[in-house]
C-alpha cells in the first residue's frame, strides 16, 4: 500500500519534488523507490520530462488499479481516526499556512468563551494541500489556507470549507530607498528592473506572479527562496518580493499596495464537520480585522467604499466560479 501512495502522490503533482514534499521525504529517496517499484512490476512506470513525470501506458494501467485501493484505505483510516478523536477529545489541533492574523487567533482560541480549555496545538506549512490532507486524514483538526486566484485547491473529500476572505489582494514589498517607495500605490511596470524572489513551495505563488507578471508585458529574473531570505535580500534592495497586506513594514523594507491588484488570494478554513469551522471562524475573523487595521497600507482601504476586504461567513466549495459576499466590518 505504501507503494500504491507513491505512485498516486506522483501522478497527483506530476512531479518528483513536489511528490516527495506531500510524502515527507527526499528526492533522491523517492526516486530510488520508484526504481525499486518498477525492477518489481518490469517495467517503466513515469516517463520523466523537463516539465515534470507523466505515466507511461504501463504506469496507467497500474494507477487505474491502485487508485481505488488507496482511495479505500485512507477512507477505513479516517473514519477510524474521526471515532476516535470523538472519543477522546483533546486541544484543538489547527493547521495553518503563514498569516498575521495567527497571534490573535490563537489568543481568542485559549482565553475567549469558545476556548477549548487547553492551549492550541499549532502546525505551519507553506503547502495548503498538505494542511488539507492532515485534516482529512484526521491529524489536524481545522486548516486556515490560503489558494492564489487562478491556482484552484483541491479539496480532500468529506471536507467542508468557509471562506474567510473572497480576495485578498496582495502587497509588494521593496526596500525602503527604491524609487518605487515613494509611491503609495506601486505599478508592475515600476519593478521592470528588479529581480522578484517567491518561494516555488508555496502552492500557486510561482504561477499567479508569473501570470501577473506577462500581463503586464514583464519577464523579470525571478528568484527562488523562503520569506526569511525573501526578507533579507529586500531590505538589501536585491529584490521585490509579493507579501500578504497585513504585513508590517519595517525600517529597511517598504509594503505598498500593487496598482488594479494584479494578485489576490482567497483565505479558506476547513474541518471534517461544520460544528468545527462554527466554533473557530468567528475568532479567526475578529483576529483578521485586528491584524488588518494594524497594517496602515491595507488599513487605509476600509475608509474607501468598496475597496475593503470581501468576507465570507457563509459555507462556501473550493470551486473555480465562488458566490462572492460583501460583509461590513462587524465594528
Amino acid at each position: 500500500m505504501r507503494h500504491l501512495r507513491v505512485l498516486c502522490a506522483i501522478e497527483d503533482t506530476g512531479s518528483l519534488h513536489k511528490a516527495a514534499r506531500r510524502l515527507g521525504m527526499t528526492q533522491p529517496s523517492l526516486s530510488t523507490q520508484v526504481r525499486r517499484i518498477e525492477e518489481f512490476v518490469g517495467g517503466r512506470l513515469f516517463t520523466r520530462e523537463r516539465t515534470g513525470c507523466r505515466p507511461t501506458p504501463l504506469g496507467r494501467v497500474l494507477l487505474g488499479r491502485a487508485r481505488p485501493l488507496v482511495d479505500g484505505m485512507r477512507a477505513l483510516v479516517d473514519e477510524t481516526r474521526a471515532a476516535a478523536a470523538t472519543d477522546a477529545a483533546g486541544p484543538l489541533r489547527i493547521g495553518s499556512t503563514a498569516s498575521r492574523a495567527l497571534p490573535g487567533w490563537l489568543r481568542r482560541l485559549r482565553t475567549g468563551p469558545a476556548g477549548h480549555g487547553a492551549e492550541p496545538v499549532l502546525r505551519m506549512d507553506v503547502s495548503a494541500h498538505a494542511l488539507l490532507r492532515l485534516v482529512a486524514e484526521g491529524r489536524l483538526d481545522v486548516a486556515f489556507v490560503h489558494e492564489v486566484e487562478g491556482c484552484p485547491l483541491r479539496m480532500p473529500p468529506g471536507l467542508v470549507s468557509r471562506v474567510l476572505v473572497e480576495r485578498e489582494p496582495q502587497f509588494v514589498s521593496l526596500a525602503t530607498d527604491h524609487p518605487a517607495a515613494r509611491r503609495s500605490v506601486v505599478r508592475l511596470t515600476d519593478l521592470a528592473g528588479d529581480r522578484w524572489m517567491v518561494d516555488p513551495t508555496v502552492d500557486g505563488e510561482w504561477d499567479g506572479l508569473l501570470r501577473a507578471l506577462r500581463s503586464a508585458g514583464l519577464n523579470p529574473l525571478v528568484l527562488h527562496g523562503d520569506y526569511h531570505t525573501a526578507s533579507s535580500l529586500v531590505a538589501t534592495g536585491e529584490v521585490v518580493t509579493l507579501c500578504q497586506p497585513t504585513s508590517r513594514a519595517r525600517s529597511d523594507m517598504a509594503i505598498r499596495p500593487l496598482d488594479g491588484d494584479p494578485v489576490g488570494v482567497r483565505l479558506l478554513l476547513a474541518a471534517r464537520t461544520e460544528k468545527v469551522l462554527d466554533t473557530v471562524l468567528p475568532d479567526l475573523r475578529a483576529a483578521y480585522w485586528e491584524a488588518a487595521r494594524q497594517a496602515p497600507a491595507y488599513s487605509e482601504r476600509f475608509a474607501r467604499p468598496g475597496t475593503g476586504p470581501d468576507l465570507g461567513p457563509g459555507p462556501a466549495d473550493l470551486g473555480p466560479t465562488p458566490v462572492r459576499t460583501k460583509v461590513q466590518d462587524p465594528t
